[in-house]
């Protein structure tokens, strides 16, 4: 019996090559994701694949596929967070499925990771609620880093000039600063 679609998804993301470009990317990965998988995040985007919410690893595929690949398919552009809202919704369905108990450890932060990217201060507290209940310490760190960031600009200043927003002058004094999260 062949895999299902999203279990490739999580067979691809998982294994220990791409694993290696989780935060360390390059242009020939960000390239490898548009031409292996730019269709599946175009099906996603418009909600064709949202029957992949009826199981656990389905659901992280789908979260895989609207959350990380456009960040690299897209990278610096208004684009790579058009699927984010979408992540949400997604992940939140799966977590109120009890879904995210099913998943293993190297699994699971990608399944609360849309709500770490999210600029809803809402979703930052719940992404450091899950992230300490689930005790994934490295992983917490880094939320209760995004969340900070929400609390004292209400947005993440990094993605202003993508966004074509106006920087505060205490975002762009933020953003000059070594402690600056640049994505």
């Amino acid at each position: 019996m062949p895999l299902a679609p999203y279990k490739n998804i999580v067979d691809f993301w998982f294994n220990e090559s791409t694993r290696k470009h989780w935060f360390n990317s390059t242009p020939e990965f960000d390239c490898f994701i548009v031409n292996n998988y730019r269709h599946l995040w175009e099906q996603a985007a418009c909600g064709s694949l949202d029957n992949w919410q009826s199981t656990h690893i389905g659901s992280l595929s789908l979260v895989i596929i609207l959350d990380q690949f456009p960040l690299h398919m897209f990278r610096g552009t208004a684009k790579s967070f058009s699927t984010e809202s979408n992540a949400i919704t997604v992940a939140r369905n799966a977590i109120m499925k009890d879904f995210d108990q099913l998943l293993n450890t190297i699994q699971l932060p990608f399944l609360y990771m849309p709500l770490m990217h999210s600029e809803n201060l809402d979703d930052q507290n719940y992404s450091v609620h899950l992230f300490e209940q689930a005790g994934l310490e490295s992983n917490l760190r880094f939320a209760k880093h995004h969340q900070n960031i929400i609390k004292t600009y209400g947005r993440f200043p990094h993605r202003n000039k993508i966004l074509n927003r106006t920087s505060s002058t205490e975002e762009l004094n933020y953003l000059s600063s070594p402690h600056a999260f640049k994505g």
